[in-house]
């Protein structure tokens, strides 16, 4: 079935509006629909058509490297895509926008067949399992040839769906006339119109429920936190097991995925720590920290000019230099954009050679420092100096880094008054904690049971009086509570230890995540850190390594590779696109040259097939030549025997009618007759043939 009139001009032009590009599509639409007035075409091959598909396929695959290689989500066009919600998932937004450039990436092929001879694509150029069985049986039978013009137009109206929605129902409707369009000529002829318009109807109120339902889910579903969906999707856990719930920390514990990859620079120490947030409220009955109020108070951090350089201790001048590379696995619902808490080492000033695609970065008073943009980040953090971003413990937050809940009250008592603290200032506490620590507890990712399980006592406190066997989250969360019980501010931090040697840097794992105390130091002002933990934890979590863990190394550094592409952050980028360059010029050369030599060959197989094809070369088109010149030239398809009537009317060359008439017989012998003539007819054809034109001559004479 043809497709009607003008309907790919209209869908193209319908498509490029939708997506901001209207007179683009007005302009493929009518280049596709100039066919009807142009009676040019184009002798294309099979071979033309596979090599013209071929282009469009790796059009298709330079779209994908870009896109996929792009990391501005914003912005209008064809590259940004507003309509995906997630991307961090890269490749529902690639597969997103290739569907989007769908009317251009395939446009040479559908003009290729309009403009074609045949105005049909053979099956062989699009189906590869097609071409490969007629190879394979031989079959010289003309080719299955297929119109992909309705293809074309669903692959368009598919597109023009891929467009930032406000809630307005223009491409709906624009839908919905446009298929009318394309089914009209198809409609049955057995049933009234009014029949049909009825049915179309219908259709059409159904599919405007079905959106408009769609539309009010996606509404509800954009009301959910994204927080609260991670949490739901999270494992839950069992403070009497391996992780509590204080912090987050512990649902990290004991994965060997990297997660971080640092570099010192010029020779500088590896910091020991990488701090990722800090909190100062904890909450007992469900055993969590909290950090203040909602969003954590993120202010933004401006940038240096050139956008590479992020002051975050503007007055504070650091030597030490680490490499860190770190994901962002948050979604920022404001930017669009992948964000996450940068792992900084304590003491960080400056953020160096920060990727230009970092859309924003952000810090909040208690110590952490989030960025959106691109979901792997690669920079240089200036660090070592004693001063550090966050607030001190002044009078607007001193109630909560020295707050304790009442019901743990008792139980920190009871382990004060068993350290026998001799002294007053606050290094005998510190010294008093770290050694009551140290002396009386032991690292454990295991909480089992004990006697205080079944009276009214909180996790911590078995912690401290019963078990004293736990994990940092523990450790930490028990630190800072009796510091502050001390009379000494402290906080929560959380993020990850640094340990693991690998090549000329470090590699921190899932396993690494860690949790210590941030106590204040009242002489210096500043906040140092305080860690209790048992330094065996280190060891305790690598006994846990699985013995294929090289081969999750070699997946992570995989990933990290691809990462680094996928994201801008490695020259490779650049040369896979350019590489696309040459490939495109061998095609555009194959379709274009290749077609020009194949014709000249086939030009000169043709002339050469003619100079001997049978009886071509009979001595009596010498005759017919002469006859012409007398004033009695052959007209075309006018049979020989007709012809030489006409003329041998001339009177003078009533004597030759008898020879000529010889000839034409020994002609036809020799230009039809399968066995052709033999030796000795040949040379008598050649002799008849000289004397009839040496008669002519005479009688020209």
């Amino acid at each position: 079935m043809k497709i009607p009139p003008f309907l790919l001009l209209a869908t193209l032009a319908f498509w490029g509006w939708q997506s901001g590009l209207l007179w683009i599509g007005v302009a493929l639409g009518v280049v596709i629909e100039s066919p009807r007035f142009i009676k040019a075409r184009f002798d294309l091959a099979d071979e033309d058509f596979r090599r013209i598909w071929n282009l469009c396929v790796v059009l298709t695959l330079a779209v994908a490297a870009i896109v996929f290689t792009t990391n501005d989500e914003g912005g209008g066009g064809l590259i940004s895509n507003p309509t995906v919600n997630n991307a961090s998932n890269a490749t529902v937004h690639t597969a997103t926008t290739l569907l989007r450039w769908l009317p251009m990436t395939l446009f040479l092929f559908v003009a290729a067949q309009k403009f074609s001879e045949r105005g049909g694509i053979p099956l062989s150029a699009i189906s590869l399992t097609f071409r490969r069985r007629r190879h394979k049986t031989g079959d010289a039978a003309p080719e299955r040839e297929v119109d992909i013009s309705y293809p074309y137009f669903m692959a368009c109206l598919f597109a023009a769906g891929f467009h930032p929605n406000q809630g307005a129902p223009t491409y709906f409707w624009g839908q919905c006339i446009l298929l009318a369009w394309a089914i009209w000529p198809a409609r049955s002829r057995r049933s009234g119109i009014f029949i049909w318009l009825a049915a179309l109807t219908l259709a059409v109120a159904i599919g405007y429920g079905g959106t408009r339902s769609i539309g009010l889910l996606a509404q509800v579903s954009q009301g959910f936190d994204a927080r609260l969906l991670s949490w739901m999707l999270q494992p839950k856990t069992d403070s009497k097991q391996s992780m509590t719930s204080m912090g987050r920390i512990g649902r990290l514990k004991l994965s060997p995925r990297i997660v971080i990859r640092l570099e010192p620079i010029n020779g500088s120490p590896a910091p020991a720590y990488l701090r990722e947030a800090t909190y100062h409220s904890y909450h007992s009955p469900s055993q969590t920290w909290q950090s203040g109020a909602a969003g954590n108070e993120f202010v933004d951090v401006p940038a240096e000019a050139g956008g590479l350089n992020w002051n975050l201790l503007p007055s504070v001048t650091n030597h030490s230099v680490a490499r860190i590379a770190c994901y962002l696995n948050g979604w920022s619902a404001d930017l669009k954009v992948p964000e996450g808490l940068l792992p900084l080492p304590t003491g960080s000033s400056r953020l160096e050679n920060v990727p230009l695609n970092i859309v924003a970065i952000k810090m909040n008073h208690t110590g952490a420092v989030m960025a959106s943009g691109p979901g792997l980040v690669i920079f240089n953090a200036r660090f070592g100096g004693d001063a550090t971003f966050d607030s001190p413990p002044d009078a607007s937050t001193n109630l909560w880094d020295l707050s304790v809940p009442t019901n743990e009250a008792a139980a920190l008592d009871k382990v004060i008054l068993e350290m026998k603290i001799s002294g007053t200032n606050e290094e005998q506490k510190f010294q008093a904690v770290q050694n009551f620590f140290a002396d009386k507890f032991t690292y454990s990712t295991w909480q089992g049971s004990d006697k205080l399980a079944t009276i009214n006592a909180t996790p911590l406190a078995r912690f401290l009086l019963s078990s004293r066997s736990g994990h940092c989250e523990y450790f930490a969360t028990a630190t800072v509570l009796l510091l502050r019980e001390l009379g000494i501010p402290a906080r929560y931090a959380v993020g990850y230890s640094v340990h693991e040697a690998s090549g000329q840097g470090y590699v921190v794992r899932g396993r690494d995540a860690h949790a210590w105390c941030l106590a204040w130091n009242s002489r210096k002002k500043i906040w140092e850190d305080f860690d209790t933990t048992p330094s065996s934890w280190i060891a305790t979590e690598e006994q846990r390594a699985s013995m294929w863990q090289w081969v999750s190394d070699g997946w992570s550094w995989l990933r990290f590779q691809f990462a680094k592409f996928r994201w801008g952050q490695t020259h490779l980028r650049q040369y896979v696109l350019w590489g696309m360059v040459p490939v495109l010029t061998a095609l555009l050369f194959q379709i274009i040259f290749r077609r020009r030599k194949r014709k000249t060959a086939a030009g000169n197989k043709n002339s050469v097939e003619k100079f001997f094809w049978p009886g071509l070369d009979s001595e009596f088109y010498r005759l017919e030549k002469m006859l012409a010149a007398r004033g009695v030239p052959r007209q075309p398809s006018e049979p020989l025997a007709d012809w030489l009537e006409h003329a041998l009317a001339e009177p003078a060359l009533a004597q030759l009618r008898a020879p000529l008439q010889e000839l034409l017989r020994l002609h036809y012998r020799h230009r039809f007759d399968p066995n052709g003539l033999d030796e000795a007819g040949r040379k008598l054809l050649a002799q008849k043939v000289r004397e009839c034109l040496e008669s002519l001559t005479r009688l020209g004479s």
